[in-house]
This record gives structure tokens, C-alpha cells and sequence, in this order.
């Protein structure tokens, strides 16, 4: 009887010490670095469509070829042989058993302890029409493509790119790159990049891409997509009336949670998983981080939640208490830009002080003499301290007669063992 009774517990550990990560990215490599830090003996399975680690970020410099895949990852080249991980790789999910807690996959099932859902984003696809008929309409999202968009350069002549965010721009600098083809971008929005900059720092980038050759359509609505009669694309038509013509399109309209194998699980979901600040879902033993829970899609955030994830699949409790999503960072053509919080007022109760000099372009959005928001392109000096600042919603006497004389000495007092500290 004892020893069925102590077998019983040692199973039950080893059940529990069971990890399963979906997702090889950001957020699921992550998680893995932390609990193979807290757990030397832990087992350790990471599930993921992809067969290689890379930065998603970095896409653009693989259909450049200033890089490859293998430059673009962002851990070392044996990071799962030396960190004792069970990697399946080109493997889909199908469902989740969370009461047996077993995952369904197209290749077979297994068993779980604890889930780390960190399956990413998809592209999403606007309702064009044709643009599920037509050949050589790509999404740029993953290797894959960029190997497809790669290929067709080869042969293309003209190459048209919808959308103006940060995909759509990586997608056109790594096209103008190759010197052999004609880009073109079009836009819904007055200004690319609508989200991150305002009106004059996106129309900086938007000279310097005119000047490498891009072509820009901005503030236009997409009525079709024309054809060849083989299928092959021709062109846009736009709700002008206007046709762009293309024999190649990058579609780069926004991202969606890959979250389909949840539908017939009780895990909640709204436009992506919903976790708490320990990102657990409502279901035990079942987390979730990344972009597959529909917040803001940056690198950092993702980060931070695979770690957060991590300790409290372990066992230690851990919150992922940084709320603060609103900060972009960039660099086009060698000019690095920072955009943080509100950078567009809602109404006329903000006050709005810039800057434009040789160093570059600065923006603060102010109310109740606390900075609400924050652009600085060409010099991102200092941008930390302003960070805290908008996070933190410090309040500042006068701010608006001395915002662009703050200083360090400001916010920062040495502590007595030599560290430095916020003073506000």
C-alpha cells in the first residue's frame, strides 16, 4: 500500500513538472530559458509549426539578402539540444483535451502538466474581391513567405504592398533593396504608420521613401483585385477608379490570434486569450503570452509575458505588471524614432509643444502638467527617463515651460550602496 501511495505522488510530480510550450517565438522561447533556469530536471516540449527560431522582426533583411535565416534567430543555433528540450517541429494543433489536459495535433497526441499557449498571430486578410483567386498575392508573416516573395522578385517587374504599419514598411525596405523591382504602397490612412507617429514624423520617412524610389498612394479605399485570365495578378483597382498595376502583391493589413484549436475548449477568449497578470487563463494549468492574446504585438510585451508565464507554471508567483503597451521604436534609412503613450490628442485640453533642429524632431503631449505622450526621431536620447515619466504619470510643476530643460538630476538620486534611483 505505501509503496502504490508514494508511486502515486512521485507520478503526480512527474505529471506536473510536465511543460508543454506551443509556439517557438518570442514569448514560447522565453518561457523555455525560464523554466529551464528554474528547473534543471523539468521536461521540457516545445510544438510549433515553424522548423526554425527567428525574429519575425527581422524578415525584411532575409528578402534583402543581408541576412539569413540563421542570422535572424535570436538565440544560439543548439539553444534546444542544449537546454534538454523535446522540439517537435512542423506540427499543427488541432485541439486541447483540458479536462485530460491532451493535446490533439496533426501528427498525434500528447500529454500535458502545465500548457503554455504561445501560438502567435496570422496575417488577416481584407475583404478585397479576388484576393483569395489570385496568384502571387502574398502575407508576410513567416519564413515561408519571405522564401515565396523572394522567388517571384526573381521575375516580377512591378510589386504592390497594401497596408502602413511596420510589416508593410520591413516588406518595402527589403524590397527597394533589390534594386530590380518597381514598389508600390498603398494606404487607407492620410499617413503611414498612423498608430506609432504623427503627421510630420511619418512624413520624414515617407520623403526619404520616395526618394529611394517607392511609390506612395496614401488615403486610398480597394475595390478589386484585377486579374490575368490564368489567375496571375494585374493589378489594383482602386476606389478612385485608378488601377496600380502589380504582377506581384504583399498583403500587410494588421494580424489575428491563432486561437482556432481553443474554439471547443473552455479556455475564454475575446479577440485573442484571455489571461490575468500571471497570463493564466481561466483554465488550470493552462497559460497563455505572446500575441495569441490580442494585445499590443511588440517584442518586449511578448517577452515579458513568456517569463511571467514561466514562473508561475512553475509554481512561483510572478505578475506581468507592466501595463504601459503604448511605445514604438524604429529606424528607416538610419533615422531611429521613439513614439510613447498618447502621441495624438483626443481633444483640445492637451497642450502639444515641439521641437524641430538639427538633432532631429521631438513631440510632447501634455495635460495636468504630465507628459501624456512622446515622440523623439533622429536624437532618442533620454527616452527612458520620459518613459517612466508617461508610465508612472509623474506630475511635474510647470512642465510646460520646462519640458525640453528636464535633466537627469531631475528624477535621479544615488542610493547609499552606489545605485541610482528615481527621485519624483
Amino acid at each position: 500500500m505505501l509503496s502504490k501511495f508514494l508511486n502515486s505522488i512521485l507520478n503526480k510530480k512527474e505529471e506536473e513538472n510536465n511543460y508543454i510550450i506551443l509556439g517557438a517565438s518570442a514569448a514560447g522561447i522565453n518561457a523555455v530559458k525560464t523554466l529551464r533556469e528554474l528547473d534543471e530536471n523539468a521536461k521540457i516540449t516545445v510544438i510549433s509549426k515553424d522548423e526554425k527560431i527567428y525574429s519575425r522582426c527581422m524578415l525584411h533583411h532575409v528578402i534583402s539578402d543581408h541576412r539569413t535565416v540563421e542570422e535572424i534567430n535570436f538565440v544560439d543555433e543548439n539553444f534546444m539540444i542544449r537546454n534538454n528540450i523535446n522540439w517537435l517541429k512542423d506540427i499543427t494543433v488541432k485541439n486541447i483535451d483540458t479536462k485530460n489536459k491532451i493535446i490533439d495535433t496533426d501528427k498525434g497526441s500528447l500529454n500535458y502538466g502545465k500548457l503554455l499557449i504561445a501560438t502567435g498571430a496570422s496575417a488577416s486578410k481584407p475583404p478585397i474581391e479576388n484576393i483569395d483567386k489570385g496568384n502571387y498575392i502574398y502575407y508576410l508573416r513567416n519564413i515561408d513567405d519571405v522564401y515565396k516573395i523572394k522567388e517571384r522578385a526573381k521575375d516580377c517587374k512591378k510589386v504592390a504592398i497594401i497596408g502602413a504599419g511596420l510589416t508593410a514598411l520591413d516588406a518595402l525596405m527589403g524590397l527597394l533593396e533589390l534594386k530590380n523591382v518597381e514598389v508600390s504602397l498603398l494606404y487607407r490612412k492620410k499617413y503611414f504608420l498612423n498608430k506609432q507617429l504623427d503627421y510630420y514624423s511619418a512624413k520624414t520617412y515617407e520623403n526619404k521613401f520616395i526618394e529611394a524610389g517607392a511609390k506612395l498612394y496614401p488615403s486610398q479605399t480597394f475595390e478589386k483585385i484585377i486579374l490575368h485570365d490564368n489567375n496571375d495578378i494585374k493589378g489594383i483597382k482602386l476606389g478612385s477608379g485608378d488601377i496600380v498595376e502589380c504582377d506581384m502583391l504583399i498583403v500587410a493589413t494588421g494580424v489575428k490570434p491563432n486561437i482556432d484549436f481553443v474554439k471547443n475548449t473552455p479556455i475564454e477568449t475575446e479577440k485573442g486569450i484571455l489571461i490575468n497578470d500571471k497570463c493564466e487563463t481561466n483554465v488550470k494549468d493552462v497559460y497563455a503570452a505572446g500575441d495569441v492574446v490580442g494585445k499590443n504585438s511588440i517584442w518586449p510585451l511578448a517577452v515579458k509575458q513568456g517569463i511571467v508565464a514561466a514562473y508561475n507554471m512553475i509554481g512561483i508567483d510572478k505578475e506581468c505588471d507592466d501595463h504601459f503597451v503604448l511605445r514604438n521604436s524604429m529606424n528607416f534609412f538610419e533615422i531611429p524614432t521613439v513614439s510613447l503613450g498618447t502621441i495624438i490628442p483626443a481633444d483640445d485640453t492637451y497642450d502639444v509643444i515641439t521641437r524641430c533642429d538639427r538633432e532631429g524632431y521631438k513631440k510632447f503631449v501634455i495635460k495636468d502638467d504630465i507628459i501624456r505622450g512622446f515622440i523623439a526621431q533622429g536624437d532618442i536620447s533620454y527616452t527612458g527617463p520620459i518613459a517612466y515619466l508617461i508610465k508612472h504619470k509623474v506630475k511635474i510643476p510647470n512642465l510646460k515651460e520646462r519640458v525640453f530643460d528636464l535633466g537627469y538630476a531631475d528624477f535621479f538620486s544615488m542610493k547609499e550602496n552606489g545605485e541610482f534611483q528615481y527621485n519624483v
